[in-house]
């Protein structure tokens, strides 16, 4: 009982309690014991449960954001537009070249050569004209249309050229006083025949004039007196053996022409020799322009009068007024002379056979003609200053161009006479709004001059041409022709920027005068921009050409004494950055090249790129959705620099160091190299070509 009563007690007391379940849970049976156990498994079942589901949700979310990504990123373009141009890069690069190392080859390095970007886009415009031109419809007549139109089909008509032979051409010997070979010759005047040859038949045997604008005032226009073009490319510094050479190859040109003419083999053989002993004293007379600009004078403004005074053997007046008609002139009106020093010793020459071998003068001036208008002879002729040309540039050791065929010469013709009416059509058919609107929004002036458009201009008159009888004869009617718009077009105020080239031209430029760059419908095609393209193409090609256009402006800043406030020293230290980084680039199988002629170019080409990329990035940020092109492992900005290459994709040869632009490799290594997001999108190795170790930082 008092253990009873204890036991009924004890639980009140509060320090017995703890003793009492020790004791019970080391006494209990298993059975007892179950649910204590239970509890420990479950508890460790519930932290293996917990750990599960925080992998799944981890493994959820690894999910959803590369679903994410792959929705929200860059996804490929499917337009018929960009998988021609993947095509068109895959087909022009080469992979199996590293990036890092030799990026001109892996995106224009091709197995059978190099693919030259600009001249097969220009022959796609040309082929675009020539669709135009074929195409039936029916015209107002008279209208500039249905010239064109005429025009072009009688150059294509070979047959009939074929068939007038060289009876057109004597006809136009005689109307210039004949030739003494021949044994019809008249003996005109010297500054008569002169006259007829510079006006009518736009031959230009001694010197070349033309309108340009005034050096002191741009928007005025001045006659310019240059240097002439010789058929043969002489140089000052040729070797002996080469001049030679090239002489006797010009020598036989001549005696192929005469004997076409009819002359018999002697006589052509004697008229030929002085005719070349003509071009080479008259070649001696001349001054590169890079000596004319060290001593001050690239150029001398005189008037009528006194370039009469210093080279009295020409009529100026006369010879220039005829030309230049309707263009008032009087002995008093400015001219701009590039050589005064040649037309000086030139006008002695001329007096001197004047006095002593007139025939010969006339042979020289009448052969001159003949190599003129070859284009618009028949084949016999064409030939034959053909093979001279590519013999030419075997012997000057520049690589032979391939003869264009006959359709793409007559489009060159038909848009040279007719470019305002074939300027509207093609603006028209290749640049619509959806272009226009696509291109960034620069204060530039793009597709073509506004008063291209207006409807009137392509129906034009061009009263002034009279077609045939032979294709000579149009030839040399829309040669006068466009003489007189040129002169008329300076003389008439006009109210915005004077296009210098065409609008299906693959060329851009900067007008310092105007304030104004120029990008033609040409250049704003595929595939250098489409509105279709991933903004990476469009950026990359069209847009660095745009920015390296505008950074003409700057050309000025760059040269000693152009920009006071700015650090000269640092500004000529990045200059020589540059120029030796160009000069340390491999050079891809060309021979020496004069990189300081193209250094102002390289600048550009350089600070191109930059603002380009930089522009892309910001559109990137403000404007999501970009593409990239499919079947092409690259990304957005891979593509970009691919797209910025193949811009600047074309062939290189010694002739590019009488360029302003470097070679093909230069323009793409260049650039790329001093661009630090180039290396970090390829991952280019630290040292690799194009990602040095030090970098010229110029813009």
């Amino acid at each position: 009982m008092e253990a009873e009563d204890k036991s009924e007690e004890e639980p009140r007391g509060p320090s017995r309690a703890p003793r009492m379940r020790t004791f019970q849970s080391q006494e209990n049976s298993p059975e007892e014991r179950l649910p204590t156990e239970r509890s420990g498994l479950w508890a460790m079942a519930r932290r293996a449960l917990m750990t599960v589901l925080l992998l799944s949700m981890l493994l959820a979310a690894s999910v959803f954001l590369l679903y994410t990504f792959q929705t929200c990123g860059p996804s490929p373009c499917e337009t018929p537009e960009c998988w021609e141009l993947s095509a068109l890069y895959l087909a022009s690069g080469n992979s199996k070249v590293a990036p890092c190392t030799d990026f001109f080859s892996f995106a224009c390095g091709k197995a059978n050569g190099t693919v030259d970007s600009v001249q097969v886009l220009a022959e796609e415009n040309k082929r675009r004209l020539r669709g135009i031109l074929e195409a039936q419809g029916s015209w107002h007549p008279g209208s500039g249309e249905e010239k064109a139109f005429q025009f072009y089909n009688s150059c294509m008509d070979t047959h009939a050229i074929e068939a007038a032979g060289a009876g057109p051409l004597r006809q136009v010997i005689e109307e210039v006083g004949g030739w003494p070979v021949s044994g019809n010759w008249t003996s005109l005047d010297f500054n008569r025949t002169l006259t007829l040859l510079m006006s009518q038949y736009g031959h230009f045997p001694f010197f070349e004039a033309y309108l340009g604008p005034h050096p002191f005032s741009p928007h005025t226009p001045v006659i310019q007196i240059d240097q002439p073009e010789f058929d043969v490319p002489l140089k000052q510094d040729q070797e002996q053996k080469v001049s030679a050479q090239i002489f006797r190859e010009y020598l036989a040109y001549l005696n192929q022409l005469g004997i076409l003419l009819g002359g018999a083999p002697e006589k052509v053989q004697q008229h030929a020799s002085l005719s070349i002993s003509i071009t080479s004293r008259l070649s001696r007379f001349l001054r590169p322009l890079e000596l004319r600009q060290v001593q001050g004078k690239p150029f001398q403004m005189v008037t009528v009068d006194q370039l009469q005074e210093k080279a009295p053997a020409i009529d100026w007046l006369s010879c220039l007024q005829a030309t230049f008609t309707p263009m008032p002139l009087s002995p008093s009106q400015p001219l701009m002379v590039h050589d005064l020093e040649y037309l000086e010793d030139m006008s002695q020459l001329v007096e001197e056979l004047v006095l002593t071998h007139r025939d010969f003068l006339q042979s020289y001036m009448i052969l001159g003609l003949v190599g003129t208008l070859s284009p618009a002879l028949d084949s016999k002729f064409q030939d034959a200053r053909r093979e001279l040309r590519q013999k030419l540039r075997e012997l000057t050791e520049q690589p032979p161009v391939p003869a264009p065929p006959r359709w793409m010469q007559c489009v060159e013709e038909t848009g040279a006479f007719f470019e305002p009416t074939l300027a509207a059509s093609y603006v028209r058919e290749a640049f619509d709004q959806r272009t226009r609107s696509a291109v960034a929004q620069l204060r530039v002036e793009m597709g073509a001059p506004e008063w291209v458009l207006k409807p009137e201009l392509a129906r034009q008159e061009y009263s002034d041409i009279q077609l045939g009888p032979s294709f000579l004869h149009s030839v040399l009617s829309c040669v006068r022709s466009l003489q007189a718009r040129i002169v008329r077009s300076f003389l008439q105020p006009l109210p915005r920027h004077r296009w210098k080239m065409s609008p299906w031209a693959v060329n851009a430029y900067y007008s310092i005068p105007d304030h104004v760059v120029v990008f033609p419908a040409g250049l704003l095609q595929p595939p250098f921009f489409h509105p279709g393209y991933p903004r990476a193409v469009n950026f990359g090609a069209a847009g660095s050409i745009m920015a390296h256009e505008l950074l003409h402006i700057f050309y000025k800043l760059l040269l000693p004494g152009g920009c006071p406030a700015c650090d000269t020293d640092a500004l000529q230290r990045e200059l020589l950055c540059l120029e030796h980084q160009y000069a340390a680039f491999p050079s891809h199988g060309r021979s020496s090249f004069n990189g300081s002629r193209t250094l102002l170019e390289n600048a550009a080409d350089v600070g191109g790129l930059a603002i380009a990329l930089q522009a892309y990035n910001q559109r990137l940020l403000m404007h999501y959705g970009e593409t990239t092109l499919p079947g092409l492992d690259l990304s957005p900005q891979q593509i970009f620099f691919r797209s910025y290459a193949q811009a600047t994709c074309r062939g290189h040869s010694s002739q590019d160091s009488q360029r302003t632009h470097g070679p093909g490799p230069l323009r793409v290594h260049g650039p790329l190299s001093n661009t630090p997001a180039f290396a970090r999108y390829f991952r280019c190795p630290h040292g690799a070509l194009l990602n040095p170790s030090s970098r010229c930082h110029l813009w």
